[in-house]
This record gives structure tokens, C-alpha cells and sequence, in this order.
């Protein structure tokens, strides 16, 4: 009897940009199961300057955000590749909305926990309004270096994820 080895799946907390399904479906190639869920103990910070958020421990602090599921490890390196070097991949615990299931999943957190450049709370639905299409572009942007490098960096995709400067 032949025996099949199946590609290991993961799951993976997303909030902020990544819980807008057009960015997932840009980013992954495709949309994978959604479920809503939460992460106890740990705070959604504004980063100055950018359009994404981070997430750092907090002792009361509670993140609202999704699962995605049934993540392959392409579209787990894809989501490490464009979040870049700032973040670490970590295994947490995250409450499932509907059904109260605690469940184990991949989650990409701040890198330095003490940055000055965190503060405050982010807001989803002020990024959809202000920045979520200029973040699909730079999404767009990305995949397209993703498939053909021609010759530039990661760094070089890195200035559409910021904010654009305030006009003197």
C-alpha cells in the first residue's frame, strides 16, 4: 500500500493590513479560510512613519484579528518575506471568536519590543480608508519583484509601506 506524505499546513494570526482579504489574496495567491479570533497579552501598535502595525506583549492587552488556514510553507515565507527582518515568527495561543476554541497558530511579532518608533493603538478601518490602496499597490509591487527580482532588493519595495511625508 503506497503511503502519501502530505505538506505540512499552517496556521497563522494576521491584524492589521493582512486581515483586508485582498491583501491576503495578493500576498498567498489565493484566499485561504478566514476565522476571526483573538490574542490575549499582547498590544496592535501604530509604527511612526509606516502603514503597518506591530504587535508587542502587553500584560492586559487583548488584539482582535484573523486566522488564516491552511497555510502552505510557500505562502508562510511569503507573508515572512514581505513583513521583513523586523518581525519573528512565533507559535501563540489565540481564542477563536465564534466558538471560544483555543487554538496554537503562527504569528509574526514585533522583533524589538522596546522600539521607541511603537505607540498608540492601530486602527483598521482608518488604514482601509487612508492607505489600504496604496498598501495594495505596494502588495502588487512586491509579488511582481517576488517573480522577477530583476537586480533589486527587498529594500527597495520596503518605502511603499511607509507614510508618505507630511507636506510642509
Amino acid at each position: 500500500m503506497a503511503t502519501s506524505e502530505q505538506s505540512p499546513s499552517y496556521n497563522v494570526f494576521v491584524y492589521g493590513s493582512f486581515q483586508e482579504a485582498a491583501v491576503v489574496s495578493l500576498i498567498l495567491e489565493c484566499t485561504p479560510v478566514i476565522i476571526s479570533a483573538q490574542l490575549h497579552g499582547f498590544h496592535l501598535y501604530r509604527l511612526k512613519g509606516r502603514l503597518h502595525p506591530c504587535i508587542a506583549p502587553s500584560e492586559s492587552g487583548l488584539v482582535n484579528g484573523k486566522v488564516l488556514t491552511g497555510l502552505t510553507e510557500a505562502q508562510l515565507q511569503n507573508l515572512d518575506m514581505i513583513q521583513g527582518a523586523e518581525y519573528v515568527r512565533k507559535t501563540v495561543e489565540v481564542v477563536l471568536t465564534e466558538t471560544s476554541e483555543k487554538i496554537q497558530v503562527e504569528a509574526l511579532i514585533w522583533a524589538n519590543k522596546d522600539d521607541p518608533d511603537m505607540y498608540g493603538e492601530w486602527d483598521f478601518e482608518e488604514w482601509k480608508r487612508l492607505h489600504m490602496d496604496k498598501f495594495i499597490e505596494a502588495s502588487k509591487k512586491f509579488i511582481e519583484w517576488k517573480k522577477n527580482p530583476d537586480g533589486k532588493t527587498r529594500e527597495e519595495f520596503e518605502k511603499f509601506v511607509h507614510e508618505d511625508p507630511p507636506v510642509a
